[in-house]
């Protein structure tokens, strides 16, 4: 069970018949590959030249002006289309014209043929493409297949992650492949320099035409500046924004002090209206008169004055001259007090005049300053835009005569885009046909495929080939094989075979397959035996011949012939036709001893079929022949009955029912697992006792070779190297 995985498929049958095929699959393989071989000697040999060459990234130039050539030489897409240039048809035209290729064997073009193909086409003309016609003797005509043969032996391919790409021409001429590789990277560079100066000096032409359109620009915008500034009269026109722009920041904020103090004044106003102007006591309490200057510096005159009494008056009586005077000071400085008080009050309403006429006259300058501003600053407007104009233009100018300056400077300047890093040698070694790699793959091809087919045919056989198809596929025992034996065309198999000394293996192997019936059916009732199988030719009448001989050495037997449909048992043991048998007997025409017939030569007892009757099914099913077979058992040992096949009629069925045991014969590696399982389940459903397959007609070459049958085939030749 090695060759067994783990989900149960067997890979043992795929192996035998490797092993089985292995002559012929290496007979196959011997001639595919000597077929290949011979036609590899009639191939010319094909040398390949190769070139090498790099894609300038960012090219060398004597100036920058790449903007001319409006490419990105360092984009991926720039490499993608150089790639794609060297394969073009344009490139391969200019080579095939420089080298004049329609010279060489390899591009001769022939007139096409006008054979079968047609003839086809005008039989048939839905089958074909619809095309124009086209004149094969046109030099285009001839062009297009010279393309058509250069584009297939050219082969360009980047080296990825470089800026290399390889150029490669197959010939049998290795001097032509290389001059070929070579003309082309040489026409690739010398087209892009070509194209680099008609772009230069297309570029150049572009440019000075612009400039003079340019410099008209220029001049006008540079006029219109300087005429707005005449008009205006702007001399230093930045000065004169700052200056009034500081005017009306210094009278905004001169404003807003006057303001300020306006507003100061017409409180203190306020709350003397209020209060009453005449109450200088009440007057002198208030913050905003206490606040003013003059009266703080009175107040703190009398503060001290008083001050002076007080202490006088400590010492000195009022009579004293001290005391008089600080008295008659103190006297003057408290009016001195009143009097400012008034004056302040009187002085008071005169400032609020002058304030107010002061924030009047400040509005007004501030009003006149604004709208000198806003009109300065619409100039400003106007001459910043005609300015940016003169800038903008100016630079245009610039840019525009630096580029056909430098355009001029290196129009006579062109680098190469691409350069040569490895040159085209002439091939010494031919790359095609590598005939030890194609002989090898050839023998292993024909190996593998052989054998791939012989896997497939296996696979596609689900015939019955070996015991474990039986156990594993069938799900029945395997009672035992009868071994293929040869006979000559023409000729059928000798009945007596198993009497034969020269056949020992063949007499064996029916003894073992008696032995494992009868040692199966030890606890069953093994009386009556029936014999079937799924189709005719399988040798269900062979295997019951045999198995009546195997079981006639020791016991009595009769063998009956109740395949009524197709019987050969008379034949076989060449009994005349017109002998009386089963069928007689079970019609009533004939007595049981007139139906049987004695083989002298094994001593067997056989009852033949007898006259064929147009109603086989009806006589088996009768109770007479249940009725035959129950007296039978009485006389023989074993009752042997041959059937008709399970596929053919129901006769197998009927007779199941009054048999103890059905043997089901499978022809081997010939009836298929479907037929086998369909007979069998119409036993089964019948209720029939199915003692077990034999497998027939096996071939024991394979047997011995591979064991498939150990335990049936291979000790039946024990003890015949001794006697012989």
């Amino acid at each position: 069970m090695e060759n067994v995985n783990s989900d149960g498929f067997d890979i043992k049958p795929f192996i035998n018949a490797l092993k089985k095929r292995i002559v012929s699959i290496a007979l196959f393989s011997f001639l595919t590959t000597t077929l290949v071989g011979l036609y590899l000697m009639t191939l010319s040999p094909i040398y390949q030249a190769t070139s090498t060459i790099q894609i300038e990234s960012k090219q060398a130039r004597a100036v920058n002006f790449q903007q001319v050539y409006g490419v990105d030489f360092s984009r991926r897409d720039y490499f993608d289309t150089q790639f794609a240039i060297l394969k073009s048809e344009t490139i391969a035209r200019n080579v095939i014209n420089k080298l004049n290729l329609s010279q060489y064997p390899e591009f001769r073009t022939y007139e096409p043929s006008k054979g079968l193909s047609s003839k086809l086409k005008e039989l048939l003309p839905f089958l074909f493409d619809s095309r124009v016609d086209v004149d094969i003797d046109s030099e285009e005509f001839k062009m297009q297949l010279m393309l058509k043969k250069f584009n297939n032996s050219l082969d360009v391919k980047p080296k990825y992650g470089t800026r290399l790409i390889t150029v490669s021409y197959e010939s049998g001429d290795p001097e032509l492949a290389a001059l070929i590789v070579n003309t082309l990277t040489a026409t690739y560079i010398e087209r892009e320099v070509l194209q680099k100066t008609g772009m230069t000096q297309k570029a150049a032409g572009w440019l000075s035409d612009r400039l003079s359109t340019l410099r008209v620009q220029l001049d006008n915008s540079e006029s219109n500046l300087q005429a707005y500034r005449e008009a205006e009269d702007l001399i230093d026109f930045e000065g004169s924004i700052s200056l009034i722009r500081s005017e009306l920041e210094q009278t905004s904020e001169q404003l807003v002090i006057a303001r300020n103090e306006l507003t100061k004044l017409e409180n203190i106003i306020r709350i003397i209206n209020e209060q009453g102007s005449s109450d200088i006591e009440h007057l002198l309490s208030l913050n905003t008169i206490t606040s003013h200057p003059i009266v703080q510096d009175v107040q703190l005159l009398v503060r001290e004055a008083e001050k002076t009494v007080n202490e006088y008056s400590q010492v000195y009586g009022p009579k004293h001259p001290k005391m008089i005077s600080a008295v008659a000071e103190l006297n003057t400085l408290q009016k001195n007090l009143k009097q400012q008080v008034s004056s302040l009050v009187s002085g008071i309403n005169k400032e609020v005049r002058s304030a107010r006429a002061n924030v009047t006259s400040l509005e007004v300058s501030l009003k006149q300053l604004r709208v000198e501003y806003q009109k300065i600053t619409r100039k400003e407007t106007d001459y910043l835009k005609l300015k940016r104009e003169v800038e903008t233009n100016r630079n245009l100018y610039d840019a525009f005569l630096t580029r056909s300056k430098e355009t001029e400077v290196t129009s006579d300047f062109n680098l190469e885009t691409a350069k040569v890093i490895d040159k085209a040698f002439v091939p010494t070694i031919p790359v095609k046909p590598n005939k030890k790699k194609l002989l090898l793959l050839a023998l292993f091809a024909s190996i593998g495929f052989s054998a791939g087919l012989v896997v497939l045919l296996t696979l596609l056989n689900d015939t019955i080939k070996s015991a474990l198809d039986i156990e594993n596929k069938l799900a029945q025992r395997m009672l035992g094989l009868l071994p293929l034996q040869v006979v000559k065309k023409g000729t059928d198999l000798d009945t007596y075979l198993f009497f034969d000394k020269e056949s020992r293996k063949f007499s064996e192997a029916v003894r073992t397959f008696r032995t494992s019936f009868v040692l199966s059916q030890m606890e069953k009732k093994n009386q009556i035996i029936e014999v079937t199988s799924s189709v005719p030719g399988e040798g269900k009448s062979t295997t019951s011949s045999n198995l009546a001989f195997s079981l006639a050495q020791i016991e009595k037997v009769l063998l009956i012939d109740a395949d009524m449909r197709k019987p050969s048992i008379c034949k076989r043991f060449n009994i005349p036709a017109y002998h009386p048998g089963l069928a007689n007997f079970i019609a009533g025409t004939d007595k049981f001893e007139d139906c049987i017939y004695i083989d002298e030569k094994s001593g067997l007892h056989i009852m033949p079929c007898g006259q064929v009757p147009p109603n086989p099914l009806e006589l088996l099913s009768s109770t007479r022949f249940s009725k035959m077979l129950e007296g039978l058992r009485s006389r023989f040992d074993k009752i042997i009955i041959d059937t008709a096949p399970t596929h053919a009629v129901s006769d197998s069925l009927v007779i199941s029912q009054n048999a103890d045991a059905v043997i089901y014969v499978v022809k081997s590696a010939s009836t298929r697992i479907g037929l086998v399982k369909s007979g069998l389940g119409r036993l089964i459903e019948a209720r029939a006792n199915i003692a077990g397959v034999v497998l027939n007609q096996v071939d024991i070459k394979q047997a011995d070779s591979y064991a498939d049958y150990q335990g049936y085939y291979d000790y039946y030749a024990y003890g015949e190297e001794n006697k012989s």
